[in-house]
């Protein structure tokens, strides 16, 4: 891709003009680069619309102070949450907007133009942005590449991530006291599990299910398949899928016969209008969710299968796969497949905590339904 030297030009004098206000940090990214950058950044750039959420538990009063840009892919994957932030921070909508690294229409020049100190990138991109030549346009300008990721092993990186973000935005304390909140919402699930004797339920989980008409997407030993085994279930598809992500076919659903289903939804109206997918996500309405999540049930997949018999299908958020809040479905995860063991759990008032101590948008509930909920 062409990039004007006056634009280079330009670039690097706004750069050294603001390296003036800052202090050089070298931070570690989620791939073990060492990147050295001027902290705390004023100007980034968002590989991922969806950086937000890490985002704005660090910058509470204003997430957006410090984006001169981002991908536009908020809006359309989860189009619930960019409304609560718009309603709040209205100047969002005039930012600038790029395509995606991975489907190659990310712009160099427009990005350069916007002088940034730094693009937060998802680990999930890296091999596209090396192969289309991103990280060597962006090195002549003086602009560093961080990774992040909350997506392709939450679990282990969302923590890391959280804590790089601290660094290269200077709110390393904000990051330390989210972290330790994630830490003790976990410890509610596993200390228990720790202490008790239990049999680990069957589970398929249903990725996006009735996103599109083929059946059916689902998770390996990653992502939403860990979330289940941290849980104490067992993932029907952790020994026969390689990678995180992948599909069954009906016919090795019905042969496992789960004894729970947990079908990931959202509210995908931009993607597939009319689609037989799971609105589930802030303010959703639940009554329509649930009516959604039976009609799946008739599909070939779910043909005589325990879970069905028993109404022990749910549905739950699609971005927890995709966000720093995991530790919210893990706690949800366990109150279905173990209600005896977790009574006194609540995640939805662990979901409005977060909200009330570190989201700068207010709660609104419709996360999860379930087909046996009265």
């Amino acid at each position: 891709m062409f990039i004007r030297f006056s634009t280079i030009a330009a670039a690097v004098a706004a750069m050294q003009a603001s390296a003036v206000m800052a202090d050089p940090v070298t931070v570690v990214d989620v791939t073990g680069r060492e990147v050295t950058l001027e902290a705390p950044a004023e100007r980034i750039i968002l590989g991922e619309g969806r950086q937000i959420y890490l985002l704005g538990a660090l910058e509470r009063e204003d997430p957006f102070k410090r984006v001169v840009g981002w991908r536009e892919d908020l809006l359309q994957a989860d189009p619930d949450t960019y409304a609560l932030y718009a309603e709040k921070f209205p100047a969002l909508k005039d930012l600038p907007t790029f395509g995606g690294f991975k489907d190659g229409t990310f712009d160099v020049e427009q990005a350069a133009s916007l002088n940034p100190d730094l693009v937060l990138m998802n680990l999930e991109a890296k091999q596209a942005t090396e192969d289309a030549g991103y990280d060597d346009k962006l090195a002549e300008l003086g602009i560093p590449i961080v990774y992040v990721d909350f997506r392709e092993d939450p679990v282990a990186h969302s923590i890391e991530s959280m804590r790089i973000m601290g660094q290269v935005t200077g709110q390393e304390e904000r990051a330390e006291e989210y972290v330790s909140f994630v830490d003790a919402q976990m410890a509610r699930v596993t200390d228990v599990l720790a202490g008790a004797e239990f049999e680990r339920p069957r589970v398929f989980v249903d990725r996006a299910g009735g996103y599109s008409d083929d059946c059916c997407m689902t998770f390996g030993n990653g992502n939403f398949g860990e979330y289940v085994e941290i849980a104490g279930g067992t993932n029907i598809a952790k020994d026969i899928l390689p990678t995180t992500f992948g599909t069954l076919n009906p016919e090795q659903i019905i042969a496992a016969n789960p004894q729970q289903v947990i079908v990931t939804g959202g509210q995908w109206e931009a993607y597939v209008p009319g689609g037989a997918w799971v609105g589930v996500g802030p303010g959703s309405d639940l009554s329509q969710a649930r009516d959604k999540l039976q009609a799946l049930t008739e599909r070939t997949a779910m043909t005589g299968i325990e879970a069905v018999k028993t109404g022990q299908v749910h549905a739950i958020w699609h971005q927890f796969y995709d966000n720093p809040y995991y530790f919210v479905a893990v706690q949800q995860l366990a109150k279905w497949l173990h209600p005896e063991l977790f009574a006194d759990l609540d995640p939805e008032a662990t979901l409005q905590e977060l909200h009330e101590r570190f989201l700068p948008v207010p709660y609104k509930p419709g996360y999860w339904v379930s087909l046996n909920e009265q």
